[in-house]
């Protein structure tokens, strides 16, 4: 906990690196939990009791009783995907409504963007980029087109009428890629069942609520979706997602200052995984990647597909952790590596005969990754609580990553259940 009233927790690689077990671990020491970017892409995986959960758009401080979740302005909201967590959190007896606000400002994301979504990228064929065809890019285009819908339109007499525009808009639009199968009728009627549904959420304006909380006294975490290389200005563009992944999202996500943000807690797996398409230096396409792939459960929250698997990459952690501003570390799915004899990170690359850390503006060039070897430990990791219990291969492997990274692991999740962790 620092002694300013926001810290962050951000995912380094390409998502998917267990922020939602990490986040509900560590919000015991908060008043208020945000969420400040992404959609329904996200898929928060937390393990409590047994029980599996997935969360897209909700705070993962919801199953912590004192603690207030913010829907943050940079979210774009999926009022279907909404009512459906908020059902699934009613059905588990969790009572979310005076523990849940959305902000005025969030963007709504519309059946025809979801049409949209899904003609844009069936009319790419094989340059597609992987998108989840929740419909967050033309949600974030109709945002910086000026044409969007907002949370608080919601309540507006000629809010039919906003939303009709909107949609002819989209349906002209979505006739440029051709047809595709989509019953917008259907979705629609849900939609609007669904709007009902989420009024029942208090909406805030959200740049007053977080202010007004850290001039109270609250401590406040800033939850990130997706992770840094998927960032729209830094990541693998185009393979990335339309916002902004990093620390400086939370400003511009909950109407923050910069000075106001403490801790930057960076979040990466053991190893490596990418969902979609895009560049990936250490991706392994043999049994090795297979056999991550299965250890590790890797298969997408959000959509199911195989996550490509490859070894940690260091250059692209060197850059996520300086674009974050990174205090701390947090090391993920260690135990997925238990079985292997050898164990890889890659330390550098070698593009065009020439070595560097650095990663270039085109990340498919970086075809040919420096590899370290590490001896694996071939041991289970089950019960172990203290770094002084781990085993001796697992330790040189974690504290040779944190010197090349600068800095220390706090953290250490051995399994998805609340309980797995090493505290340093």
């Amino acid at each position: 906990m620092s002694g300013k009233q926001i810290d962050v927790i951000i995912g380094l690689q390409w998502g998917d690196e267990g922020k939602g077990k990490i986040v509900d671990f560590l919000a015991e020491q908060y008043d208020i939990v945000c969420r400040f970017q992404g959609g329904p892409n996200a898929g928060h995986t937390l393990k409590i009791d047994g029980q599996k959960f997935v969360l897209h758009t909700v705070p993962s401080g919801i199953f912590r009783p004192h603690i207030m979740n913010i829907i943050g302005n940079g979210v774009v909201i999926d009022p279907i995907t909404l009512t459906k967590e908020l059902e699934d959190l009613t059905a588990i007896g969790i009572d979310y409504k005076s523990r849940m606000k959305m902000s005025r400002k969030a963007h709504l994301i519309l059946p025809s963007h979801r049409l949209l979504d899904l003609a844009s990228e069936a009319a790419k064929g094989v340059e597609k980029i992987g998108s989840t065809l929740k419909g967050i890019g033309p949600t974030y285009m109709d945002k910086t087109g000026r044409n969007g819908l907002r949370i608080g339109d919601i309540s507006k007499a000629n809010f039919r009428e906003l939303y009709g525009k909107l949609k002819d808009k989209h349906l002209a639009l979505a006739k440029q890629f051709g047809k595709v199968e989509y019953d917008l009728d259907a979705e629609e009627e849900k939609w609007f069942r669904c709007i009902e549904h989420i009024k029942g959420l208090e909406q805030v304006d959200c740049e007053y609520y977080i202010n007004q909380a850290i001039e109270n006294g609250k401590k406040i975490l800033a939850e990130g979706a997706q992770g840094s290389l998927l960032d729209i200005d830094h990541g693998t563009y185009p393979f990335v997602t339309s916002s902004n992944t990093i620390t400086a999202g939370v400003c511009s996500g909950l109407g923050i200052a910069p000075n106001k943000i403490g801790e930057v807690i960076g979040i990466t797996k053991a190893y490596c995984t990418r969902v979609g398409s895009g560049p990936f230096p250490t991706e392994l396409l043999d049994e090795t990647g297979e056999q991550l792939r299965q250890e590790g459960h890797e298969f997408g929250s959000t959509t199911g597909r195989p996550r490509r698997c490859g070894w940690i990459d260091l250059p692209t952690l060197q850059y996520s952790v300086m674009l974050n501003g990174v205090t701390q570390l947090v090391m993920t799915k260690l135990d997925v590596l238990n079985s292997f004899e050898t164990i890889k990170a890659a330390i550098a690359y070698d593009i065009d005969g020439e070595r560097t850390n650095l990663v270039p503006f085109d990340l498919e060039t970086a075809t040919n990754p420096v590899y370290k070897d590490y001896k694996g430990w071939k041991t289970s990791l089950d019960n172990i609580t203290e770094t002084e219990n781990l085993p001796v291969d697992a330790w040189v492997f974690i504290t040779d990553i944190e010197k090349r990274l600068g800095v220390p692991f706090t953290i250490i999740s051995t399994g998805p259940e609340r309980e797995k962790l090493i505290l340093r």
